[in-house]
């Protein structure tokens, strides 16, 4: 069958390049229209609990796009005209941000944060400093007076030392692009910042943008790699063929995936440019051994006009099986991502399995018809001839195989996967490590993180719902409140979690000023009754939208927010743990716990569901593997014996992660799940070319030896161009690019090691019959086996 195919592809090439070409060009201008951005609701789990809790009350207690903004003065305090102009400013301006929510913005300057006042004439609120800024010095102290008695201000909104201040704004999820947001809050506040204040920006509106902000020099990286790989390809296999053809495969894959996926109405994630890059080193891949493994059957046969297709004709059908094995072992590893209920990873399996089945055609196929044009296919461009020093590891890898130091191999590669699979065990699900895994850690975005998280709270939220559908009024029950003053207490025991706010904080500031400000009135009330009073006495004062923050408008549901000083994996797995204990101590008469909101509760979600998920995706990738080499190999053997790469690059990459603090989060999952069949690419043609070689009657000793030197090569060439492009993305500013740059030339790096210089000495010790053919065994001592070679697949 396989001859057949190369036949028909090499006798029909210039009708299968029209085809192609033409093809190329319709998805060329298809994958020029391809939308590059990011969308928050593709990144949560919508069927997950905490994701359906935070879709039902994010438009009342806050959604998870929420931007802080912290003004900090150089000199003095912050109860001054010049800075609290700004601030005001700001608070005007955020109105016209786009997809803001204007119910959602709370400072000093807007109607939200209010002092209650008491007198003789009834209960009146006043905001604390809108529609106007302070006149005069007295006004200033009274602003300040007012809140230094306010503990729902003094330390939320104002710092403790008084040197700061905050705006909190939130947007509206669906409507939210993060680019535009981005742009215009920068704007907004770059307006107003001089050197009297250092202003502070944080929110995962702001976290995207910069991601976006830092495309160009994404593109830069992109178009440098590209540049380092056909260098080196250059310098290596001293052929134009050498050069153009991996390049033309890799532009051919990238414009047919993007143009399919863009009439699929698939949008293109920044973040995902790593995947981009290591599918692309796979077509690359391909791409040169079959040019390899055509140079060396010019090396066979009589020059000659036919020369070149017959070369092509035979490297496309000895290279067709392992070339396709491993694009089946790419793409159905990479599906099984797929499983995951986070639209984001599956639209990003979509694009990446359709990225990778065009590898058959852009490099298995294309790459062999093009060499089949060559007239003069002999000579070489230059003369600097790096190959005796390639072939001398190649001969290290032959001796290592077919000496007695293949023991050594065995037994050193198997005590690696152990200690590397049990250290592995250390990984973080999550974010590792304080402040944005995507970015540096001194970047502009995690310093102002950091700042804003030292003088507050906390810069990221949870909230908690308590209450029930149906249920007016619920939450004015002493139940209920008092339960919700407990849990604030308890989870405020936790180190990570600065503060917390709830209706169950505002009801004794009420009672207090009620009773003339005495501070021993500074409680919640005994009944029902008393604290249903306080609250319709707050709601009579209030305006729409003031008690958002703290219940539903038919006080049947409201919310405990939590504010954590960090977003690591750690962090949120113990809160959860905790509110989990807190309420199987505390259950409630009437009403229910609902978790759980905001940004940090819908990382929760993330996180449990990768958590829940990585092992089973791990195992059942391991397990596609092993029946796709069963069946093409016809052989359950065969299954087991890649595995061994696998595991190796695998446990020893999952190692580093652990050991750096790398996390596996929503962004990391895909690589490390591409990664998998990386593992065993380089293995297919290794091993593929040790059967050809056996089936041709060759020993064992000598076919491993061709085996080494004409797929070993390819092996050699492709993953030092590939190890050598990938690791520039540590230039990049943006920490998960180069961390996932770093990881991909470890892959790449110990999966070239294990296809040259584990694989033969496995293949070698137990002459696997997939391999080997049958092999009778000797009854008599002294009987020597004979070998019976197993006819190749094709």
């Amino acid at each position: 069958m396989i001859e057949r195919i190369a036949e028909f592809c090499i006798h029909r090439r210039a009708w299968l390049v029209g085809v192609i070409a033409t093809l190329t060009l319709v998805l060329g201008w298809s994958a020029l229209r391809i939308e590059v951005r990011t969308v928050f609701e593709d990144m949560l789990p919508s069927k997950h609990e905490y994701v359906q809790t935070h879709e039902r009350f994010k438009d009342t207690f806050g959604g998870s796009n929420m931007v802080t903004i912290m003004f900090e003065a150089k000199e003095g305090d912050i109860f001054n005209p010049a800075l609290l102009g700004k601030v005001r400013a700001v608070t005007l301006g955020l109105r016209e941000v786009s997809a803001v929510n204007p119910y959602q913005i709370t400072s000093l300057a807007s109607k939200k944060l209010k002092e209650v006042q008491a007198s003789t004439d009834g209960i009146a609120t006043t905001p604390l400093m809108w529609p106007d800024l302070p006149e005069g010095a007295e006004a200033m102290a009274a602003l300040k007076e007012a809140v230094l008695r306010n503990p729902l201000v003094y330390g939320p909104y104002v710092s403790k030392d008084l040197q700061a201040t905050l705006i909190t704004v939130d947007f509206i999820d669906r409507d939210v692009d993060y680019a535009k947001v981005f742009d215009e809050v920068r704007k907004l506040v770059a307006s107003v910042e001089d050197d009297s204040v250092c202003i502070r920006v944080v929110g995962d509106p702001i976290l995207y943008g910069w991601v976006n902000h830092y495309v160009p020099e994404t593109i830069d990286l992109v178009a440098a790699a590209l540049a380092v790989t056909l260098g080196m390809l250059f310098v290596l296999l001293r052929t134009w063929r050498g050069v153009l053809l991996p390049f033309l495969a890799g532009v051919v894959s990238a414009v047919w995936a993007l143009g399919i996926c863009r009439l699929l109405g698939i949008h293109f994630e920044p973040l995902v440019i790593v995947v981009a890059m290591l599918i692309t080193s796979r077509a690359v891949s391909h791409s040169v051994q079959i040019v390899n493994r055509f140079d060396d059957e010019l090396e066979n046969i009589a020059k000659g006009s036919e020369s070149a297709r017959h070369a092509a004709k035979v490297a496309l059908a000895d290279l067709f099986r392992p070339g396709m094995l491993g694009v089946i072992a790419d793409a159905a590893c990479m599906a099984v991502v797929a499983l995951s209920p986070i639209p984001m990873l599956q639209k990003l399996t979509v694009l990446s399995v359709v990225w990778v089945s065009t590898l058959t055609i852009s490099a298995v196929i294309l790459t062999p018809v093009m060499l089949s044009f060559i007239r003069r296919p002999h000579g070489t461009v230059h003369g600097l001839n790096l190959a005796p020093w390639l072939r001398k590891i190649l001969d290290l890898g032959v001796w290592m195989a077919t000496s007695r130091f293949r023991y050594a191999v065995i037994g050193c590669s198997t005590v690696v996967m152990a200690l590397s699979g049990y250290y592995a065990f250390n990984l973080k699900i999550g974010d590792a490590n304080p402040g944005s895994p995507i970015l540096w850690g001194n970047s502009e975005y995690n310093q102002d993180a950091a700042a804003i998280n030292a003088r507050f709270q906390g810069a990221d939220r949870m909230f908690v719902v308590l209450g029930a559908e149906g249920q007016p009024d619920l939450v004015k029950k002493n139940e209920i409140l008092t339960t919700m003053n407990r849990f604030q207490r308890f989870m405020e025991a936790q180190p990570e979690i600065g503060g917390s706010v709830s209706i169950a904080d505002v009801l004794p500031v009420v009672s207090r000023t009620l009773r003339e400000g005495n501070p021993r009135y500074e409680e919640l009330g005994d009944s029902q009754a008393t604290n249903g009073s306080l609250m319709a006495v707050l709601d009579s004062v209030s305006e729409p939208g003031d008690m958002d923050r703290f219940v539903d408008s038919q006080y049947a549901n409201g919310a405990v927010t939590l504010l954590f000083r960090d977003r690591k994996g750690e962090t949120i797995r113990t809160a959860v743990a905790r509110i989990k204990e807190f309420i199987a101590a505390n259950p409630l008469a009437q009403g229910s716990w609902q978790l759980a909101g905001g940004l940090i509760g819908v990382m929760a979600a993330v996180n449990e569901v990768i958590l829940s998920g990585q092992i089973e995706a791990v195992a059942l990738a391991l397990l596609v593997l092993v029946v796709i080499c069963t069946v093409v190999y016809r052989s359950t053997v065969a299954g087991m014996l890649f595995m061994v790469p696998v595991i190796i690059s695998n446990t020893l990459t999952f190692s580093f992660m652990a050991w750096k603090g790398i996390g596996m989060n929503i962004n990391t999952v895909p690589v490390a799940a591409l990664g998998i069949g990386l593992g065993v690419d380089y293995a297919f043609y290794i091993a593929d070319r040790i059967k050809e070689e056996i089936a041709a009657g060759s020993s064992p000793e000598r076919a491993i030896s061709v085996a080494m030197h004409s797929a070993g090569m390819g092996v050699v060439v492709t993953a030092s161009v590939l190890i050598l492009s990938t690791l520039l993305w540590w230039a990049s500013s943006l920490k998960f690019q180069a961390e996932m740059g770093l990881l991909m030339a470890i892959w790449l790096g110990i999966s070239a090691m294990s296809a040259l210089f584990v694989m033969p000495s496995v293949i070698y010790v137990f002459r696997p019959e997939f391999i080997f053919g049958r092999r009778e065994r000797p009854v008599l001592a002294g009987k020597v086996p004979v070998m019976q070679p197993q006819c190749a697949f094709d």
